[in-house]
């Protein structure tokens, strides 16, 4: 496939182009077809660099050809521009093709459409929104047949190789799409070499300084590379054949990691490029799984191994179907990581999904179950991108059940996280957990070949605190759903017992009337709405005054409510209140949900989740509306690290001003390292969601420390 990618790269003439499509797909009377089709519908029609357009569907059918016999998706990649922009309908590529074509087509069709006309900036704060969108709408269309994304990553390795037409902000923009959307599904589908090429690309553009200083060094030390390579290839070639291999047993690939690859060890290890330690890598194929063993003997045995080194992915593939054990050894001064597999692993670990397309005997051991799990249908955008990222962009852990099962989780994830992973309802229900046989907290991180045992109740539990805390979406989408569910609940039984107290009715009085009058459904907004609580009482009040009976009942209670300011809190009540106080058993902060009690002529503030609470409005205790003064000033303390430059002060303080921040105080220069000023800030801003700040924050600083330092107490 690298051999048809380079040739791609360089391919800018119609005559070229259709030369190169005869030679790469197994030519129909269909597909020939399809080409004339294509050609005639974007007659006339100019990519950006002035080149036909036709080019453009005619290389991605090439690249589709490369990676897949399947027909149909090669026909599909020649026609997947033609419904979009042009008059061809779906049901006219039916018509002339099959339903299985017209299908993939409408499936392109709808991911095209996805995508706005007009590119966001790189540099907007939406850009990761967009890209959420894409991702969760890419998942959705392609779910029935994943052949649709798969073509579609082609065509954006197309576009990636021709980046250079469009101008500079928009290659950037596209190229975050790429990194962030693209990349990681080619990742999770096992195409490794569309994985590489399309994060290079991106590389490219995103980071294009970083590239040019790796690039640079690989080109520089091309020959004392590619000698190193060339002898310690020789050597394995020699103990192997020494060893009981023939020469048509075995096959030897080498390599240089690729540069975002390269690039991302640096970042994570803090090193430069002549610090990477794997930068040259060998792959050994062979016939069968057990003579890979063989080969990992013989590499131990005559190479010395980094043993922290070693990875057995063989006897357990990782979801995407990849099977390769993996090592690194030391030759001279030069440290190699060898990957050795069977001639069919090394199949599926560059084709992935693909690859029992294009090896008919191949069979698909792709797992795609996580294309299940991501799509959380929440109805936030940022909160589906937080859950996918942690799914999408993390490394891979291995743990096990007491059985032995594996399972695959996201590197720093929790044994809660493992439970959810067994099934929700183990994690709903989880209490506690064994790892190695040891008792654990369930939010022990999980390390690679932990084995976990979980213990469970017989009823779910709610843990909201502990969203923020397990990282897979499994986890914090079933955690999310539970805790809506409680407060939902919470806040229906809430806004039946303030009404029962502002009308010194029964609550089962009050249920009847919110029953029978089609309200029962809404109730649940009293608990934090005053306006929905007016709207509710006027409305019962209302139907009673029609009513004789209680026209005395009217005259001798008052229920007109008068609003009560008390620091931070607002309470609307209908009977004289001269405090309020927070009970001892819970602490909430400004922002978090709360109920009031009316004891006396006090009210009681809890926690909206505190158990004790929830045993109160059990009990129908009486209730009032209570919320957070909305005007209320809140208090952070603030350690960001600024790089020692010029004018770095004054663009931090200028964004914290975009963000309508005030500041109380201000230390620059309290500790330094490297190039690095630790600034401490004490401020002041009307936002009280700490995660949110945060977050706008951090998108441009790295925040070292971030509290807030007034709670509802003070």
């Amino acid at each position: 496939m690298k051999a048809t990618i380079d040739a791609v790269r360089d391919i800018h003439e119609l005559s070229e182009a259709k030369a190169f499509f005869n030679q790469t797909a197994k030519l129909t009377p269909l597909i020939e077809k399809a080409l004339h089709v294509a050609e005639t519908a974007h007659e006339g029609q100019k990519r950006k660099s002035g080149e036909p357009y036709i080019i453009h569907p005619i290389l991605v059918a090439s690249i589709v050809s490369s990676i897949s016999e399947d027909s149909a998706m090669v026909i599909a990649a020649l026609l997947h521009d033609v419904v979009e922009d042009t008059s061809m309908t779906s049901a006219e590529v039916a018509i002339e093709f099959d339903e299985d074509v017209a299908h993939l087509v409408e499936g392109l069709t709808k991911i095209d459409k996805i995508r706005d006309s007009e590119l966001i900036p790189s540099d907007s704060d939406e850009k990761l929104v967009v890209s959420a969108l894409s991702f969760r709408k890419m998942l959705l269309a392609s779910t029935q047949d994943i052949r649709v994304l798969v073509v579609k990553l082609c065509d954006r390795l197309h576009n990636m190789l021709t980046l250079d037409a469009l101008p500079t902000a928009k290659q950037a923009r596209i190229s975050e799409e790429t990194m962030v959307v693209y990349a990681p599904i080619a990742h999770r589908l096992g195409i490794s070499t569309l994985k590489n090429v399309l994060e290079d690309l991106s590389f490219k553009y995103i980071f294009p300084n970083d590239y040019r200083r790796i690039s640079s060094y690989l080109r520089e030390n091309f020959h004392q590379i590619q000698v190193s390579i060339n002898n310690f290839t020789e050597k394995i070639s020699k103990t192997m054949l020494k060893n009981g291999f023939c020469e048509d047993d075995f096959e030897i690939k080498s390599r240089i990691k690729h540069s975002y690859s390269i690039y991302l060890k640096m970042q994570r290890k803090g090193v430069s490029i002549d610090e990477v330690l794997d930068l040259l890598a060998i792959r050994i194929l062979v016939k069968n799984p057990l003579k890979c063993y063989k080969v990992l003997g013989l590499m131990h045995l005559n190479f010395k191994p980094l043993s922290s080194r070693f990875k057995d992915y063989l006897a357990i593939a990782k979801d995407n179907g990849y099977q390769t054990l993996h090592t690194t050894v030391f030759d001279n001064t030069s440290i190699f990581e060898v990957q050795i597999r069977t001639f069919e692993m090394h199949q599926t670990a560059e084709l992935g999904v693909a690859a029992h397309w294009k090896y008919k005997d191949g069979e698909q051991n792709v797992n795609l179950e996580w294309m299940q799990n991501l799509q959380f249908q929440g109805d936030s955008v940022e909160e589906f991108y937080e859950l996918v990222k942690n799914d999408l962009y993390s490394e891979d852990i291995l743990v096990f059940s007491p059985d032995g099962d594996p399972f695959t989780l996201p590197r720093s994830a929790v044994a809660l996280d493992f439970a959810y992973a067994i099934h929700s309802e183990v994690g709903n229900s989880a209490i506690g957990c064994l790892i190695n046989k040891t008792k654990a907290s369930l939010l022990t991180e999980l390390k690679n070949g932990d084995l976990v045992k979980i213990k469970t109740d017989t009823e779910p539990i709610t843990r909201c605190s502990w969203i923020d805390s397990v990282k897979t979406s499994r986890a914090k989408s079933n955690m999310r759903l539970i805790c809506a569910q409680r407060l939902r609940m919470i806040n229906t039984m809430t806004g039946i017992n303030i009404l029962a107290t502002i009308l010194k009715l029964k609550q089962t009085r009050i249920k009847e009337w919110l029953e029978k009058n089609g309200h029962i459904e809404s109730v649940c907004k009293v608990a934090n709405s005053s306006e929905h609580l007016h709207k509710l009482l006027h409305l019962y009040l209302e139907e009673i005054q029609k009513n004789s009976r209680f026209q005395g009942f009217l005259k001798r209670h008052k229920f007109k409510l008068k609003e009560y300011n008390f620091g931070a809190v607002e309470i609307s009540s209908n009977i004289s209140l001269n405090d309020m106080v927070f009970d001892y058993c819970c602490h909430p902060k400004a922002g978090d949900e709360i109920v009031a009690f009316k004891i006396g002529s006090k009210a009681h503030l809890h926690h909206k989740l505190c158990q004790h609470a929830y045993e109160l409005i059990e009990e129908e205790k009486e209730m009032l509306s209570v919320r957070w003064n909305s005007e209320k000033i809140f208090h952070y303390h603030l350690i960001v690290s600024l790089h020692n430059s010029k004018g770095a002060l004054a663009q931090f303080l200028q964004y914290l001003a975009k963000l309508n921040i005030d500041l109380v105080s201000i230390e620059l220069g309290k500790e330094k390292k490297d190039h690095v000023h630790y600034c401490e800030i004490e401020m002041q801003s009307l936002e009280g969601d700490l995660i949110r700040l945060r977050k706008k924050i951090d998108t441009k600083h790295k925040i070292i420390q971030f509290i807030r330092t007034d709670d509802a107490y003070r």
